[in-house]
């Protein structure tokens, strides 16, 4: 390409990237960067607003030579005062429009306000965006080979793929004709503008009619794709996990209402029993007392082992819903008064007292059974029925990490096998005792059968609560990264780590984080350096993968789901319908928000909401 060509290409790009910050304030556009910029005022406009911040009293309406100077000078000591190098260019080469010292200051400003987003140091920048495209890219090879920001670009299937890697519905790929290089490029660029909001900063003749595209036009464009599809990223993220936030909550109520439900119906039934036991009479015979025998066996038998079962369950419910809003930090659930274990412990230990008299008015009608094969069987029930009470209870107080909750439970779950040779132990003597014609025992509450159908329900619950627990486990390791994923943060690593030393400066962490898609501004970014590198010189390559771990992983926390709501928000302090609507969050999930959410004429404050859920012990975000 030629001089007069290049510099006809990036005139007509740099002019495109002015106009679009200036029409954000609807601003008086630019039509010939020689000309307009000469008296300094739109130039300082500029640089209010890609620098967000004032510059001072100016010249409005430069009438004079030296009032216009003033003005440019303006400019370029603001520039300079931000680190920006300047070149062989003064306040008189814009005043009197050369062009090619023009386009150079507005490169300038490009690579620090719109490039330096991936890194502030421009060279660092160019390889760091160029890795960006490339990871996008890898799966379209080999129709698509990036090496530059030049004749990479020509056949117009690097935009194409890039637009189809992020949003595969707006682009079908593989149905392109790969061999029409202008129709492509139109397609890529008028998809990008009409549905993704990327300004069109070059034509396709700059592309494909030269042989040599220029470098810094494609750069600019390539960088509205970059943060455009940074921001589209982290708004789908936050959706998904406000998706997951909302399911668990939605869950953790279904359970509540189930447990509430549940426990009533279980006290209830007791309640009606006893007052059956409390209201019975005995007559004085051996067939009165054989009858009540028999329905007393037949409760345990049947209604008591549901009891069991309900019992065991409902414990395990409760610690599965507190684990559940531990998760998020939230508030632990407290039943209501009357509804609570501690309740249930009580009738409970009620209930088994009152059943143990009432097995004794049984057991008073009939002493004719030998005491050595009472004692010897209830020795043996009672420790079993104890050993079954301390696993459950084990079960019942599980707490901490997933991992180490599986560990505890499979631990219990070795332990059945000897539970099970006492288990046979104790039916031996149960045989003993039936053929002896021994029906009641006053030395304890159980029969074989009894504990067989405990230990059965025990080992259910231990089977139920590793699938469980593993289920959760392999949930979790689906939102961590992959061996390869982290081959991929090494190599990223070691193309920055220039000095061979180990260590990632500052400068090149910031590289290397914009290349894996990760962008900050200056505070966010030197405060994750100061916390990745601890206060040494620069990052090693295991904390900048621990890093690079902690902000790519798929994770839930009170301070993500905060910042999720906010992202899907669009940084306001409340979040409408519409914006979950678009966010792409599911309509059953937006109702719920919006049913549980206090709302205003604005939208729903999704602040105090989280607040009002998260623990009291827990710091708000």
């Amino acid at each position: 390409m030629q001089a007069n060509q290049w510099q006809n290409v990036q005139n007509r790009t740099f002019t495109k990237w002015f106009n679009t910050k200036l029409s954000l304030h609807d601003l008086p556009t630019v039509l010939n960067l020689g000309k307009d910029l000469s008296d300094g005022i739109l130039l300082i406009q500029l640089l209010e607003i890609i620098g967000d911040e004032q510059l001072g009293k100016y010249n409005r309406k430069p009438r004079l030579r030296l009032h216009k100077l003033e003005n440019v000078n303006k400019a370029l000591e603001y520039i300079k005062s931000k680190g920006m190098p300047l070149t062989n260019i003064g306040p008189a080469d814009i005043v009197d429009g050369n062009l090619k010292l023009i386009l150079g200051l507005i490169w300038t400003l490009i690579l620090r306000f719109t490039i330096a987003d991936i890194n502030e140091e421009g060279l660092t920048a160019k390889e760091g965006l160029l890795l960006w495209c490339q990871r996008k890219t890898a799966k379209y090879r080999p129709e698509v080979e990036i090496h530059d920001f030049s004749r990479s670009w020509t056949n117009g299937l690097a935009f194409c793929a890039l637009i189809h890697k992020h949003r595969p519905d707006l682009l079908n790929y593989h149905e392109l004709d790969k061999k029409d290089n202008r129709k492509n490029m139109q397609l890529a660029f008028d998809i990008a503008q009409e549905h993704i909001g990327i300004p069109r900063l070059i034509d396709v003749e700059d592309v494909c009619d030269v042989d040599r595209p220029d470098e810094r036009s494609i750069m600019t464009y390539i960088a509205e794709y970059f943060h455009a599809f940074s921001t589209l990223d982290k708004v789908e993220t936050a959706a998904r996990r406000v998706e997951r936030f909302t399911e668990v909550l939605m869950s953790t109520r279904s359970m509540q209402e189930d447990y509430e439900t549940r426990m009533k119906r279980l006290l209830e039934s007791i309640s009606r029993v006893r007052e059956y036991w409390k209201a019975s009479t005995f007559e004085n015979t051996y067939s009165d007392v054989k009858a009540h025998s028999r329905d007393f066996v037949g409760f345990k038998a049947a209604e008591k082992r549901e009891w069991v079962k309900e019992k065991i369950d409902l414990e395990s419910l409760l610690a599965t819903i507190q684990t559940s809003l531990k998760t998020y930090q939230l508030q632990m659930y407290e039943p209501p008064a009357g509804l609570k274990i501690v309740d249930l412990e009580r009738e409970w230990k009620d209930f088994l007292t009152e059943e143990a008299d009432r097995s004794k008015l049984i057991n008073t009608r009939m002493r004719e059974i030998k005491e050595n094969m009472r004692i010897s069987f209830a020795e043996r029930a009672n420790s079993f029925s104890k050993m079954l009470s301390t696993i459950s209870n084990e079960i019942s107080n599980l707490q901490g990490e997933w991992r180490d909750q599986l560990d505890h439970v499979e631990f219990l779950q070795e332990h059945l096998g000897p539970l099970e040779i006492e288990l046979a132990s104790v039916k031996v003597h149960s045989d003993n005792c039936r053929e002896a014609g021994i029906e009641e025992n006053d030395y304890t509450l159980f029969s074989y059968d009894d504990l067989e159908h405990e230990f059965g329900v025990t080992a259910e619950i231990i089977a139920h609560k590793i699938k469980y627990l593993q289920n959760e486990i392999l949930e979790r390791e689906k939102r961590t990264l992959s061996k390869q994923e982290l081959d991929g943060i090494a190599t990223v690593f070691r193309h920055f780590e220039k000095k061979k030393s180990n260590l990632l400066n500052e400068m090149e962490f910031y590289a290397a984080l914009a290349s894996l898609g990760l962008v900050y501004d200056s505070e966010e970014g030197t405060a994750l350096f100061e916390r990745a590198s601890n206060g040494e010189e620069g990052v090693t390559c295991e904390r900048f993968t621990e890093v690079v771990m902690e902000e790519l992983e798929d994770r839930d926390s009170a301070r993500q789901v905060l910042y999720a709501f906010c992202d899907v928000a669009d940084g306001k302090s409340y979040v409408t319908v519409d914006d979950l609507m678009k966010s792409q969050v599911r309509p059953n999930f937006v109702k719920f928000l919006e049913t549980n959410m206090k709302k205003d004429n604005k939208g729903m404050d999704y602040l105090t909401w989280i607040r009002e859920l998260i623990a009291e012990d827990k710091e708000f975000p």
